[in-house]
């Protein structure tokens, strides 16, 4: 990223692994807003976040289908939870299917969370660690984080169809489920993830398909889908403004 920007992430303890993905800050510390485009990660974003404008507040946003305009104003901090979607059930216990391509606020105290916890993003994953490990089910329904792990590590390039026979879960009763918690179908939350996997090779310059897209101009549809622009051009990245891609580090 640029010299305006800090970013920072920290992978979660083990033993949330299976619903939460990471703990991340972003600083913008430059004298001015920056245009900003947000784009479909697969990911539900917990939000604690104040700035030079807005008084510390909490927000939960649901899954994106579409790339989104916004301004991260001057002096923000955000420290931010990714959840994995298994994580809806069974940690937040509420479905973001009211929230697809939205979010909503929370109480200012959820979670116990206040401004005193923005001074250091060690602390605050410590205290949103313990937090959620307080919150963790007894058990787990076995096919849903089958059918997770497996979505997830195969980055959604398997078949609905496929992934109804490894988890002896029927296509429709999984599409109902995901319709109701999330707000979109499986396929449609696959097809997310395979982008999101791109990010990577389209940042090294391999601006053809390799997560089983069927050729290349179903490469490019679904990049333009979700970004809005072609690969060559989400590469580029102008100013920074595709946020999630601008903090991909490459291994």
């Amino acid at each position: 990223m640029n010299n305006d920007f800090d970013f920072k992430l920290i992978k979660p303890d083990k033993s949330l692994d299976d619903f939460v993905e990471s703990f991340w800050m972003l600083q913008n510390h430059s004298g001015q807003d920056k245009n900003i485009v947000i784009l479909p990660d697969g990911r539900v974003d917990l939000f604690f976040s104040r700035s030079a404008s807005e008084p510390f507040h909490t927000t939960l946003s649901g899954l994106e289908t579409k790339p989104d305009t916004a301004i991260l104003s001057t002096k923000t901090v955000m420290f931010a939870i990714s959840f994995k979607l298994l994580a809806i059930e069974y940690i937040f216990r509420d479905p973001v299917s009211d929230v697809l391509d939205n979010a909503k606020h929370l109480p200012a105290d959820f979670w116990s969370f206040g401004e005193d916890d923005m001074n250091s993003f060690e602390l605050f994953c410590e205290k949103a660690t313990q937090k959620i490990q307080s919150l963790l089910p007894e058990e787990t329904d076995s096919r849903k984080r089958k059918l997770f792990d497996i979505i997830y590590s195969s980055n959604g390039s398997l078949s609905v169809h496929e992934l109804s026979e490894k988890v002896s879960w029927s296509s429709r009763q999984i599409n109902r489920y995901f319709n109701q918690q999330f707000g979109i179908s499986l396929k449609a939350y696959c097809n997310i993830l395979r982008f999101r996997a791109s990010f990577s090779h389209i940042k090294e310059g391999r601006l053809f398909p390799q997560e089983d897209f069927a050729d290349q101009s179903h490469f490019i549809k679904t990049v333009k889908k979700f970004s809005g622009v072609s690969p060559k051009e989400l590469k580029q990245n102008q100013n920074d403004r595709f946020i999630q891609f601008s903090t991909i580090t490459l291994k």
